[in-house]
């Protein structure tokens, strides 16, 4: 009996040990300025290591293109959502972003015979455009929860874009997803009737 006792007694200390190191501490900001940020978010890591890009064999020319993004909220989820939309728009910029500049100038003189003087007023506009921009396949390398001083979530997230066949989507197209979901709709009306018919026949029988 106490032999059993002190099986049940490690197996639920192990349960306990393994729920343990499976929960995530988050950090707590201090002072109202943040002075700690993670090493990856400032571009601070390798980027065939977060690829996935090994030195040797078939894959070692596997390339990703990286975003990140931060975001706060009092919601954890909404943070994340946050944060992965800014990462996103970061990919998203990389690979289709386009630059408009318009500059307008006005000069003008004041002033009477000879002490005119001439004053003058530039505008620069730069706008940063984004359209329809697929950024299909991504995958999160990296991913940080801290707390804030109001109690509020920062989180910080790392997404990579795998490029060309290297690309988990690469050979999924959205017109290849609406076929297969066309033909399992068909198989399931084929089987139905099928199924139908037999049980008809079976009923004639008897």
């Amino acid at each position: 009996m106490n032999k059993m006792m002190k099986i049940v007694s490690v197996v639920a200390a192990g349960l306990l040990m393994a729920q343990c190191s499976a929960t995530y501490k988050m950090k707590s900001e201090k002072g109202k300025v943040l002075n700690q940020v993670p090493k990856w978010y400032m571009a601070d890591f390798s980027e065939k290591k977060a690829c996935d890009t090994p030195r040797f064999g078939k894959d070692k020319d596997k390339m990703c293109i990286f975003g990140v993004g931060t975001a706060v909220s009092p919601d954890l989820q909404l943070a994340i959502e946050k944060g992965m939309m800014i990462a996103k728009a970061e990919l998203a910029d990389i690979i289709k972003g386009e630059m408009n500049k318009s500059s307008k100038q006005f000069i003008t003189e004041l002033g009477k015979n000879q002490n005119k003087t001439t004053v003058s007023e530039v505008e620069s506009t730069i706008v940063n455009l984004i359209n329809n921009t697929p950024v299909r396949g991504y995958e999160i390398f990296a991913k940080d929860v801290t707390i804030t001083k109001n109690k509020y979530y920062r989180v910080w997230i790392g997404l990579k874009l795998p490029m060309g066949e290297y690309n988990k989507m690469y050979h999924y197209t959205i017109a290849e997803a609406v076929d297969a979901y066309n033909v399992k709709e068909k198989a399931q009306i084929a089987y139905d009737e099928l199924m139908k018919d037999d049980t008809n026949e079976n009923n004639d029988i008897q």
